[in-house]
């Protein structure tokens, strides 16, 4: 609730501290003693727009505060941490003006922006009066009345939540259904990497070794030259082996005479001539090999260029092409298993629809019965308020699929109508002036316990009416009073007596006689002398004063 105001260099108001306690305080004062500029000053407090019009003549800068005092679960709380300031104890905010339009914001002596300052003053204070801007008349503001009148908050908070489920469901299958798309294209061309690798049948080092054959027969006729001349050096008759096995021969028949010192010498010629048979082998091997196939370059050179060529097109080497296939084979592998996966999350999304649907129908149901008993209760207030002829109705309108959201499946709408047989529409647009702020009392006093908002200001919502009907509105107000904090600017004496607390506004004069808006917290006898005032007028005469001595007596401040 609004615990004070305090505000300086505002218009006529010079300087001005009120206190505020709960329950129902009146505000009252003559026309144009300046009621409406502290409500302006109010305003600025609590984020409305600015203008340098409103700083006092002489002055150079303007400046409002007001402190509230909230339960630690207040939503403006949040709204505070949000901006990344405390929100203990109690809430300052806090204008200022200067004379060039430039206004300056804080909320517990902490700059913010004016938006910021707005988005928190929405939730703490609201102004009704015949040309405010209602919440109530917004649309966006019926839903989570509604839900909060209902009981139906936590109804709500669980479809919120069964909402976000099934959107990062669906998602979640549309990327993997858009990724299986494109991994369909990548299947055919990982189909394709692997019939050429498996093709070719590249072997790791296999292209050094065909690199050297194809070196050694690029030389194919020199080489054959010159092994038939080394063969015919160790074959011929005057070549190796036929030498080794002379002296083999020589030294055998020594063998006796030399009493072994010849063994260790034809052991070695033995493995020479062993050694140099095999030399002898492997040169007809290999002159076979550059003898057997003419066409063995060509084929050589045309594998080379292959392996070469494959691995250039994959961006890798001869030698990795076959891990590279153990990669291909892995990557399509996996590409083909994803349809489970893809089945799997087509039902989880199907499964996340219906336990939104089912959450978002319970939350239906309890709005539509909420709506019954709001209408009930509204329409029961409307008779006394001189608006008999009216009734009021909640609206709930099912929305189609693609309107569906995080906040249900229905439309709400408080409309109204104001003469028999006429349709229902927005308030608004059939009630006029006097009608909208009654319409609204009464739909406050239904919505009372369901509203955040702390502290309501009634500007002037007995207008028009006087009599029994002031005295109901005055009986609205206080009842609403026990709920909330509610401040009536008031021309009406059945209301003002009905008030807890009351706040005479008028005009003295200040310095070198300027005219300046004062205000007084009245006792039992100004209270007396101000409503006999608002009974008789600028002369108040002792019918007067006995007037509001009973108005006083019946009330029940």
């Amino acid at each position: 609730m609004l615990l004070s105001l305090s505000v300086r260099d505002v218009v006529l108001i010079d300087r001005l501290e009120l206190d505020f306690k709960p329950g129902l305080t009146a505000l009252t004062g003559e026309t144009g003693a300046g009621k409406s500029i502290l409500l302006d000053a109010l305003g600025l407090a609590i984020g409305a727009r600015a203008d340098s019009a409103l700083v006092r003549r002489g002055a150079e800068l303007a400046s409002v505060s007001a402190e509230f005092a909230l339960p630690d679960d207040h939503p403006a709380r949040v709204a505070i941490a949000d901006q990344g300031l405390a929100a203990e104890g109690n809430i300052i905010l806090r204008r200022q003006i200067g004379t060039d339009g430039r206004s300056r914001a804080f909320i517990n002596d902490e700059p913010v922006s004016v938006g910021g300052l707005r988005r928190v003053g929405d939730l703490l204070v609201e102004i009704e009066g015949q040309f405010e801007q209602h919440r109530l008349l917004d649309a966006a503001s019926h839903r989570p009345l509604l839900d909060a009148f209902g009981g139906a908050a936590a109804d709500a908070l669980a479809v919120a939540a069964a909402w976000r489920a099934w959107r990062e469901s669906q998602n979640t299958h549309r990327e993997a259904v858009a990724a299986a798309t494109a991994a369909a294209r990548e299947r055919d061309d990982l189909r394709h990497a692997l019939d050429e690798i498996v093709a070719l049948d590249p072997r790791p080092g296999e292209e050094a070794a065909l690199a050297d054959q194809r070196v050694l027969l690029r030389h194919r006729e020199a080489m054959l030259e010159g092994l038939d001349a080394a063969l015919g050096d160790l074959e011929g008759e005057r070549g190796a082996l036929a030498g080794l096995a002379a002296a083999q021969r020589r030294l055998g028949r020594l063998a006796e005479k030399a009493a072994g010192h010849t063994d260790e010498a034809l052991a070695a010629l033995d493995r020479a001539g062993a050694d140099t048979a095999e030399a002898v082998a492997r040169l007809r091997r290999l002159a076979a090999e550059l003898d057997a196939d003419p066409r063995r370059l060509n084929q050589i050179e045309e594998r080379l260029y292959a392996l070469r060529e494959l691995a250039r097109k994959h961006g890798t080497t001869a030698d990795e092409l076959a891990a590279l296939h153990e990669r291909l084979a892995a990557r399509l592998a996996t590409i083909e298993g994803a349809g489970g996966r893809l089945a799997a999350l087509a039902a989880a999304e199907k499964e996340a629809r219906a336990s939104y649907l089912a959450a978002a129908e319970r939350l239906s149901r309890r709005r539509a019965e909420a709506g019954k008993r709001l209408d009930l209760a509204v329409n029961r207030e409307l008779p006394p308020l001189k608006l008999e002829k009216a009734r009021f109705r909640t609206s709930l309108e099912r929305l189609g699929e693609e309107q569906w959201g995080e906040h249900g499946l229905d439309r709400i709408a408080f409309e109204a109508s104001t003469n028999p047989g006429a349709p229902p529409a927005p308030i608004a647009r059939v009630a006029s002036g006097g009608e909208l702020a009654r319409f609204l009392l009464a739909l406050k006093v239904a919505l009372a316990e369901a509203d955040p908002v702390p502290t309501l200001i009634f500007d002037e919502a007995d207008s028009s009416v006087g009599g029994a009907t002031a005295t109901a509105v005055g009986e609205r107000l206080v009842l609403l009073g026990k709920s909330v904090q509610v401040l009536a600017v008031t021309h009406s004496p059945q209301v003002a007596a009905q008030a807890r607390h009351h706040w005479r506004i008028e005009k003295g004069r200040g310095k070198g006689g300027s005219v300046l808006t004062r205000a007084a917290a009245l006792d039992n006898e100004g209270r007396r002398e101000e409503i006999a005032r608002m009974l008789s007028g600028a002369t108040v005469t002792d019918e007067a004063r006995a007037a509001a001595s009973r108005l006083l007596g019946t009330s029940a401040p």
